[in-house]
């Protein structure tokens, strides 16, 4: 359930949406600045301009081997990547499988590494030799459900849920899972101590908990401090939408709400074209550009300050199941990926996205690899995309980033907006149209001086007077 709280938007020629204190003076809100509107999360130095990419290993190379993987470490490193989430990485279970290699989600064993994949010595060795790149890894982790055939079901039977004739099930329509019961004190101790196996065994850096929002939040809460314990800079990532699970919980969160604002902007455009099996096109209600201000006002009021949201434009369920970036984002897919960057939070490129993959990967079984080589246009612009990440205080993630400045215009679909803090200023002004759209500010406009740069063409910035569909500038100072 996604559970947010209407905050109000006062339309004004310049309007601040997202309060920082990154520029103050005493430092930032990680200090004696933090009061009770704050997550208690003490977020990693190094997650605050990171970006994080989404590694499906079966389908990353043709061996779809973690050691095959390895060996696109330095072109991860050369794209500006610095978290490494792989899915899972555990056994799958054969009962009730789906399809010829089953769903990375039924896991058989969380202390063990799947074969299909490599061996575990091999993941260590992976792990290695991404810290030596500076890169940071997390782990998919699946707390809700185990596969049906996990060594739990016979051994701790009174672990999972059950229906009201005492049989497992699985949530949903996933028919090769069984459902944890969280009101068990020893499954929840079991599933800490496999969490720390993988901290201390594999030398990982965090984990991104799947559906987090379907266990109880003080499982949460009870389990951050212990996991942390033994790795300090711990990160964590949450499935969910759920302002509650970033108290105390997680670092930070999946913005699927972003995600959906994004397909319908996209479907008002004109530019949603993913079929479902019966060959229909879903409806979306009519929404714009500006509509983006009404949610940052109310994400802004629903979580607690200092919390991360992921942005994303793909990840492996969307890919797999809702359409590539481009059946859903059409024409407006790099302006989106820009904001991705440029909005709060930290932004995803997920398996192949660098390349321009306009196609569903296979989820239950092998699929053909994305082509890595030769680099490509997208290649550059996720490079470009991260190196502004990496320098730009201004888009730091958490409070720690610069407030947004908003320029409304005479066109719902222009938006543009700024974000400064300590010397570090970023302009983005993007159309999210279907078509060619004039440029022309109700009030105030975007400062641009001698010293402020285009970013792309690194040329001398010149405020647009129009940007065709699809049209993006980003300037910095």
């Amino acid at each position: 359930m996604k559970r947010f709280f209407l905050g109000i938007l006062a339309v004004a020629a310049v309007t601040v949406l997202v309060v920082s204190c990154g520029s103050s003076k005493k430092g930032n809100c990680r200090s004696e600045n933090r009061d009770s509107t704050f997550t208690t999360v003490n977020h990693p130095e190094w997650s605050r301009d990171a970006v994080i990419y989404e590694v499906n290993v079966r389908q990353f190379t043709d061996a779809g081997t973690i050691k095959a993987f390895a060996d696109q470490l330095p072109r991860l490193k050369e794209l500006g990547v610095d978290i490494l989430w792989f899915m899972p990485v555990y056994p799958i279970s054969e009962k009730n499988r789906k399809g010829k290699l089953g769903s990375y989600y039924a896991v058989k064993d969380y202390k063990a590494f799947n074969p299909e994949f490599g061996t575990l010595d091999e993941f260590k060795e992976t792990v290695r030799k991404a810290h030596g790149l500076g890169m940071k890894v997390i782990l998919d982790w699946v707390p809700n459900h185990s596969g049906c055939d996990n060594a739990w079901v016979t051994e701790h039977p009174d672990w999972y849920a059950k229906d009201s004739l005492g049989n497992m099930f699985g949530p949903y329509d996933w028919t090769d899972v069984y459902k944890f019961d969280y009101s068990n004190p020893e499954m929840r101790a079991a599933m800490v101590d496999a969490f720390k196996f993988w901290l201390t065994e594999a030398d990982v850096d965090g984990f991104r908990c799947d559906v987090a929002m379907e266990v109880p939040v003080d499982f949460w809460d009870e389990t951050r401090p212990q996991l942390q314990a033994v790795k300090p800079d711990l990160f964590m990532l949450a499935e969910a939408s759920e302002p509650a699970l970033q108290k105390n919980g997680f670092d930070m969160a999946y913005n699927w709400p972003m995600k959906d604002l994004f397909s319908e902007i996209a479907a008002t455009s004109g530019q949603y074209t993913f079929k479902d099996k019966e060959g229909n096109i879903r409806e979306f209600p009519e929404r714009h550009a500006s509509d983006i201000d009404s949610l940052l006002a109310s994400q802004a009021a629903a979580y607690p300050r200092d919390t991360y949201m992921m942005n994303m434009v793909t990840n492996h369920d969307l890919n797999s199941w809702e359409g590539t970036e481009f059946d859903r984002l059409g024409s407006l897919t790099d302006a989106f990926a820009v904001l991705t960057y440029t909005l709060p939070g930290m932004p995803l490129i997920y398996t192949g996205q660098e390349t321009g993959m306009n196609r569903a990967l296979e989820f239950f079984t092998k699929d053909q690899a994305p082509e890595w080589e030769p680099r490509n246009k997208y290649f550059e612009f996720y490079k470009r995309l991260n190196a502004l990440k990496h320098s730009q205080k201004a888009l730091r993630a958490g409070e720690d980033g610069g407030a947004i400045v908003r320029y409304p215009t005479t066109s719902p679909d222009v938006y543009a907006f700024s974000r400064e803090v300590d010397g570090s200023k970023v302009t983005v002004i993007v159309n999210l149209s279907g078509k060619p759209e004039e440029v022309s500010f109700t009030d105030t406009i975007p400062a641009v001086t001698d010293k402020t740069l285009d970013y792309f063409t690194e040329s001398p910035a010149i405020l647009p007077s129009s940007l065709s569909s699809g049209e993006y500038r980003i300037f910095v100072d």
